[in-house]
């Protein structure tokens, strides 16, 4: 029941999860003129959309599923979040070395030739074959892979995509709560609508919210958040299904990837990760544990290292690991194996006495505006209010008149020439044109404040705490960056420090108030 000593606000749309789908609908929405509130338990990206292989992609191997839909509606999409954010989204070519006992290479050519037209590629390069004897592509590989193919597809910094989907929400008129807990959902005892409580993790507080839809976009935990109704009865199965990766020291030279064919029919990606590393996977394992302590299987370490070492001169061995991660993809279970399971999404609308609620069940981070846009045609329809969509030739924070990554950094260049070229390269492929929020006023590296350490600036973590709701050094170090993989302990330390002395400043300034 409502408590009037307690906080309460008051929304057209509440969205519970900050994920990539999450924050993707919660922008979609807020762009159409709506209220909208995002709340998250944690931090943004915090779980499943931060431990994906980083790919936007159509699924090749999905076309052996026959998903052609699914494929058709990912390969449409590479090139539109490419056009809407090249400072964290780029092309990537991949090389699929042929191996001879596994599928027929007219088979795969069939495939690469599909995949070439499904989607009404125009700005990526169309897939070729190559003869790798004495090339860059072959000199990794064992002798016997000396026939290959390449293709296109994007890469892009899978958390970053988050935060800047959240940022575009914001700036559009959305409340962003981070560590803000749905704990109960109850109708509005006296009026339309949802009335949800929310715990505050930084004060320990309560406030109440009332809503007059809700959209749960919390991936795997998408039916226990039902739970919290007392009467909601989910209407489909979620299938949780284990992702793991490895990062091992750089294993060729190239800004290309590998795909890996293995017995299993499974495919394994070998991707140039963070200059200095080569990022592996994933695994596909059915997962029953605790979402909150996902990690990775020596099995898993023993697999992804074995897959590599069929194809690569240099062997990869457990001991070579630098970094895991893993993380539980929430698919809808349709009774098939975990690698062909569907990663295609349903939309669950359920109309509880006048409290509409929309379930979002599956999905992959290359089809999160679509289904965002989905979601927001839906929506608009059920509350009779609210614009068209509008995201499809929309830029996220920092793509803003980027139409070219290369061009882009050319200019910044001249702008900033006392910046040191690794940081300038970093902040510009971080932040975009939002780099120049960083570093407006400055005329030289001084003026950055406190060095914190390994090319780390006081004013980069001031406003990635301003900004885009960093409140950790892990969320600093993990999920606005991969700076985790590069500084040092002292570096860390020193970035945990300012985050603290911040908060406490800001404390200090709310009592005043």
């Amino acid at each position: 029941m409502f408590l009037s000593d307690q906080v309460y606000k008051k929304t057209d749309v509440l969205v519970i999860g900050g994920g990539i789908n999450g924050a993707g609908i919660a922008r979609d929405l807020a762009g159409r003129g709506l209220a909208v509130m995002l709340c998250e338990r944690d931090d943004l990206a915090c779980a499943t959309s931060s431990a994906s292989t980083k790919l936007i992609h159509g699924g090749l191997r999905y076309l052996e599923h026959f998903e052609f839909g699914l494929v058709r509606s990912a390969l449409k999409e590479r090139e539109v979040l490419l056009k809407s954010a090249p400072h964290i989204i780029w092309p990537m070519d991949f090389i699929l070395p042929h191996h001879k006992a596994l599928r027929p290479r007219w088979l795969i050519r069939l495939g690469l030739f599909l995949y070439d037209h499904l989607g009404g590629r125009k700005i990526l390069p169309a897939s070729k074959s190559h003869n790798m004897t004495g090339t860059l592509l072959g000199q990794p590989l064992k002798n016997e892979f000396r026939f290959g193919f390449s293709y296109a597809d994007c890469w892009v910094e899978d958390s970053r995509l988050v935060v800047l989907n959240a940022l575009d929400a914001h700036e559009k008129g959305a409340e962003i709560l981070t560590r803000a807990e749905c704990v109960k959902l109850e109708r509005h005892p006296s009026d339309e609508g949802w009335l949800v409580t929310l715990y505050d993790h930084v004060t320990a507080a309560t406030f109440m919210v009332h809503t007059s839809m809700i959209v749960n976009a919390t991936g795997p935990w998408v039916n226990k958040t039902l739970d919290l109704s007392g009467t909601l009865a989910p209407e489909h199965k979620v299938r949780w299904v284990k992702g793991s990766h490895i990062i091992v020291p750089r294993l060729y030279n190239g800004d290309h990837a590998y795909i890996l064919q293995n017995e299993d029919k499974r495919i394994v990606f070998v991707i140039p990760y963070e200059r200095e590393y080569s990022l592996i996977g994933t695994t596909d394992v059915d997962y029953q544990g605790g979402l909150d302590e996902v990690g990775i299987e020596i099995d898993e370490v023993e697999y992804l290292c074995a897959a590599v070492s069929k194809y690569f001169r240099h062997t990869v061995k457990p001991e070579n690991v630098q970094w895991t991660y893993s993380g539980v993809r929430p698919l809808l279970d349709d009774g098939k194996g975990a690698s062909a399971v569907t990663r295609d999404y349903v939309l669950d609308f359920t109309d509880y006495q006048g409290a509409p609620i929309l379930s979002v069940y599956g999905g992959k981070i290359t089809t999160f505006r679509k289904l965002a846009e989905a979601v927001g045609d839906q929506i608009t329809r059920i509350l009779d209010r609210g614009g068209r969509a509008w995201t499809e030739k929309a830029s996220l924070p920092g793509g803003e008149l980027v139409a070219d990554f290369n061009a882009f950094y050319k200019t910044f260049r001249r702008e900033f020439t006392w910046l040191p070229e690794k940081l300038m390269l970093r902040l510009a492929r971080s932040y975009g044109t939002r780099a120049r929020d960083i570093l407006r006023g400055f005329k030289r590296v001084p003026d950055m404040g406190a060095h914190l350490g390994d090319d780390v600036y006081e004013a980069e973590v001031r406003y990635l705490v301003n900004v885009e709701w960093a409140m950790t050094a892990e969320d600093v170090l993990w999920r606005r960056s991969k700076l985790g993989l590069h500084v040092s302990e002292e570096t860390e330390n020193n970035i945990r420090r300012l985050i603290r002395h911040m908060q406490e400043q800001m404390g200090q300034e709310q009592v005043q108030a």
